[in-house]
């Protein structure tokens, strides 16, 4: 049988997990759930600087070291980093976590049901 995918997109793991149970009953051939940023890297926790767990100052390769201050200095220079601003045009909708389904084809229609009664954005 032909496979379909499918993109939905959650604002939280636990809303995308509740969606990967429900779909679990289906026909599914593969499932992940994935966190996503604007930048590069692992990202960093400017809530809580006191940790010491910046991932601009981390310096673990050389090229990690890299790709981890470019991420550090593109989210502090982000319009929103400040709290100022509401992120500029196109700012963050909150929907940063990525469910990601193939299943059968004669299931795809359900799935896509399944998923939007939980919550998920298409």
């Amino acid at each position: 049988m032909a496979e379909k995918n499918i993109l939905a997109y959650f604002k939280s793991p636990e809303e995308a997990e509740g969606a990967a149970r429900k779909l679990q009953a289906l026909r599914v051939v593969d499932l992940s759930i994935d966190r996503f940023s604007r930048y590069p890297g692992e990202g960093y926790d400017p809530l809580n600087p006191v940790t010491g767990k910046v991932s601009s100052l981390a310096a673990i390769t050389q090229d990690a070291e890299i790709t981890s201050r470019s991420a550090g200095i593109l989210s502090a220079a982000d319009p929103a980093a400040s709290g100022m601003s509401h992120g500029g045009q196109g700012g963050p909708t909150g929907h940063d976590i990525l469910l990601t389904v193939v299943v059968d084809e004669s299931s795809h229609h359900q799935a896509l049901r399944i998923i939007e009664e939980l919550g998920g954005m298409m």
